[in-house]
């Protein structure tokens, strides 16, 4: 695979879900869980999907189960918990593994071009997020612990 648009991520419906239908946007694809402590960020996450969907803006969300078990539902339990409990209205795409042999290939893509911290390549955690420019590019890997509301002025940069 050469780019982030040569990806088709099944959606929580499981109909692929090219990536290409997102060309030009500006992206920031988080892995996520129902049953974490970062979980509230799903409101964080939509508050500014919200603010810079009209610019060109996207929240990629891909349900993972690899930590900690924190996302044990079917796709159709982690469709309804995110709605029902956050309002999530931003693109959200079928369970993944992020690290090991099973690693989704975008997961893999990712890590690969924007490794965390000393160069390692492995997903440290839920929520963890990549900043995606509207070329394509991986621009920047944040940790867990960065709110989505401290990603605002680099989103804006980005639009």
């Amino acid at each position: 695979m050469s780019g982030i648009y040569d990806f088709s991520p099944n959606s929580l419906a499981g109909t692929p879900q090219p990536l290409a239908d997102y060309q030009g946007q500006v992206l920031l694809i988080v892995n996520v869980a129902s049953k974490c402590g970062f979980t509230p960020q799903y409101a964080g996450l939509q508050a500014v999907y919200e603010r810079f969907q009209g610019r060109g803006f996207a929240v990629l969300g891909f349900p993972c189960n690899q930590f900690g078990t924190q996302e044990p539902g079917s796709e159709a339990e982690i469709g309804e918990f995110c709605s029902s409990n956050y309002g999530v209205s931003f693109p959200m795409f079928a369970k993944i593994d992020v690290n090991g042999d099973g690693a989704h290939p975008l997961y893999q893509y990712l890590k690969k071009a924007e490794p965390g911290i000393l160069g390692t390549e492995a997903i440290k955690w839920n929520f963890t997020k990549f900043l995606v420019d509207r070329d394509g590019k991986v621009v920047e890997r944040f940790a867990p612990t960065t709110a989505p509301e401290d990603l605002v002025a680099r989103i804006e940069k980005l639009l």
